[in-house]
């Protein structure tokens, strides 16, 4: 058993994927725990996938696939704000609309000839070929979305829990929405590397399901969710490697496991 445990991470490639998911988790965790509590899952999904023409056009130009996330996470961040303003349209008709939009443009743009021949890693995420340069900037993202959410800790909880009497405590909603997006926009740069623009929604989401369903308190339902997405990456590379499955879609698969078991147990969550 132990040997069953260890051998996979005898090798450079794993080890980077294990630290690849194990500094994710830091910011994974806690942020799902936060968009779920401001049922923003929709936006979260929505954005993962609007960032594909950014990533295609990096990979066609031969620019680094994190300069092509940015991007297009700020395009479709932009088009959103955009078509949110029409309040006959809505936040959500703004998401679906660009999205889809989005998501169309990337699939024709994968269509080209030049389209690199490997584009399933766009898409799903290319978890074993993380370098130290990957890790470097996916721990500096992932330290500033840590910082950012504890140093917002206050009125983000405000907003969630007492929205309505929220600016009266000294908290901004509409701030906190704001900032909320702005740290989902970096995390969803910082895993689309690893799981790419299909899969790394299942990171953000699914621990942090689990957790509010199992936790009592807020503080302890955020470092359950780190650790339920610390033990998916640890599985889903363990499974991945055993079975001689895609990466990927192992650690997504192990990220909803526990979110599907804990729908059996009772809400326990106070808000």
């Amino acid at each position: 058993m132990p040997g069953w445990l260890t051998d996979p991470f005898g090798g450079t490639i794993m080890q980077h994927a294990l630290v690849e998911l194990l500094v994710l988790s830091l910011a994974c965790g806690p942020l799902g725990v936060w968009i779920l509590l401001y049922r923003d899952a929709y936006a979260a999904e929505s954005m993962s996938h609007g960032m594909l023409p950014g990533l295609v056009v990096a990979a066609l130009a031969g620019a680094p696939l994190l300069l092509g996330a940015a991007g297009g996470v700020f395009v479709a961040a932009a088009g959103i704000a955009v078509v949110a303003r029409d309040e006959r349209l809505g936040g959500d008709v703004g998401v679906a609309v660009c999205v889809s939009a989005l998501f169309g443009l990337g699939a024709m743009l994968a269509l080209s000839p030049a389209a690199p021949p490997r584009l399933q890693e766009l898409l799903f995420g290319d978890l074993l070929g993380v370098t130290t340069a990957d890790l470097l900037a996916a721990g500096a993202l992932a330290v500033g979305v840590g910082l950012g959410l504890a140093a917002a800790a206050r009125p983000l909880a405000l907003t969630a829990f007492e929205r309505a009497s929220a600016p009266s405590l000294g908290a901004r909603p509409a701030r906190c929405e704001l900032s909320l997006l702005v740290l989902l926009g970096l995390t969803t740069v910082a895993a689309v590397q690893g799981l790419g623009n299909l899969l790394l929604f299942a990171l953000i989401v699914a621990p942090a399901a689990a957790a509010l369903r199992l936790g009592r308190r807020l503080r302890t339902v955020l470092v359950l969710a780190i650790g339920l997405a610390a033990l998916a990456g640890v599985a889903g590379l363990l499974v991945s490697f055993h079975l001689g499955i895609a990466t990927g879609a192992s650690v997504a698969l192990c990220a909803l496991v526990p979110a599907f078991a804990a729908m059996l147990v009772p809400a326990r969550v106070r808000r």
